[in-house]
């Protein structure tokens, strides 16, 4: 069962490389029809975390977290889709770090699988401190849409977007299962 898994996860990012690769040499990739590169599907935004979305612990209120996360993807969407997008599934949430008041809180919302309609994005969100320069994850967000119309494919370019749309593709597949 291991093995089938595998040899399907290896398959899929066998297909996606040699599809955007010209035969000539495998430095040369060629976008296929109807396609987009992952990189050209992202958006970020920032945040300052003042007081007025405080919980009763003192931090950050989760919801506003979702919330900002909501709104970047659904932009990220809506950009990717030409369409406004319906929400069908959010995967589960794990917040992982408390964010407290006053941090810069950077959120990076990629598209990293997409099927007929539906198009899954992926929301980063991560503290980061100026002083120290250190960046640290608070949230990974998995949110499925629906655009009105079919949406180009989704093409990875590197073997890191390659592992996204996989991580795209099983929440996809676990939350939709088309």
């Amino acid at each position: 069962e291991v093995i089938k898994a595998l040899t399907c996860v290896a398959s899929v990012v066998c297909i996606l490389f040699f599809f955007s690769c010209r035969m000539v040499s495998f430095r040369s990739k060629v976008l296929p029809p109807n396609s987009v590169w992952m990189e050209d599907a992202k958006l970020k935004g920032l945040e300052i975390c003042h007081p007025e979305e405080r919980n009763i612990f003192n931090r950050i209120f989760g919801g506003f977290l979702m919330r900002k996360a909501y709104e970047l993807g659904w932009a990220n969407a809506c950009s990717y889709g030409g369409s406004r997008p319906s929400l069908v599934a959010v995967d589960d949430i794990l917040f992982q770090k408390p964010v407290e008041i006053g941090s810069l809180l950077l959120l990076s919302s990629q598209v990293c699988y997409t099927q007929r309609k539906h198009i899954q994005v992926r929301v980063h969100s991560e503290v980061f401190d100026p002083l120290t320069h250190q960046h640290t994850t608070t949230n990974v967000f998995h949110f499925t849409f629906a655009s009105e119309n079919d949406v180009p494919n989704i093409v990875p370019n590197t073997y890191g977007e390659a592992m996204l749309y996989l991580d795209g593709k099983r929440h996809f597949d676990i939350t939709v299962g088309l």
